[in-house]
């Protein structure tokens, strides 16, 4: 068994949102990718798609997703889904408030932005 400490994650910081990998295969996880997201208010992120299902489980404040066009508001406890190749951008609504969460997807995810296909570093 390996412990790998939120203290401990590597930070990527990402305009105004930091995402710190948890379980992931460069600590220790073959299967699964897991991280925390932290997003300052009025914070949004730009519309892209993933190769595998992501899980976003909001733990403070509220996440809004836009996925293949509708809005879907997620407040703490709240889960969303993201099918895999499903274009979305996530955004903090709030002014005032962090949304943080956790996200759950497959080792060797992939993202497609912009026309071009990465690895997001917080998942490796």
């Amino acid at each position: 068994m390996t412990v790998a400490n939120l203290a401990d994650a590597p930070v990527f910081a990402n305009g105004d949102t930091t995402t710190r990998s948890l379980a992931v295969p460069s600590r220790g996880s073959s299967e699964l990718a897991v991280w925390a997201f932290d997003m300052s208010p009025g914070a949004s992120g730009p519309e892209h798609t993933v190769d595998r299902e992501e899980v976003f489980v909001v733990t403070s404040g509220r996440v809004v997703a836009v996925l293949g066009g509708v809005e879907h508001v997620a407040g703490e406890g709240d889960a969303l889904i993201v099918s895999p190749n499903t274009p979305f951008a996530l955004r903090n609504p709030s002014q005032t408030e962090r949304a943080t969460g956790t996200v759950c997807t497959s080792a060797g995810i992939t993202a497609s932005l912009g026309g071009k296909t990465i690895l997001p570093p917080w998942a490796q």
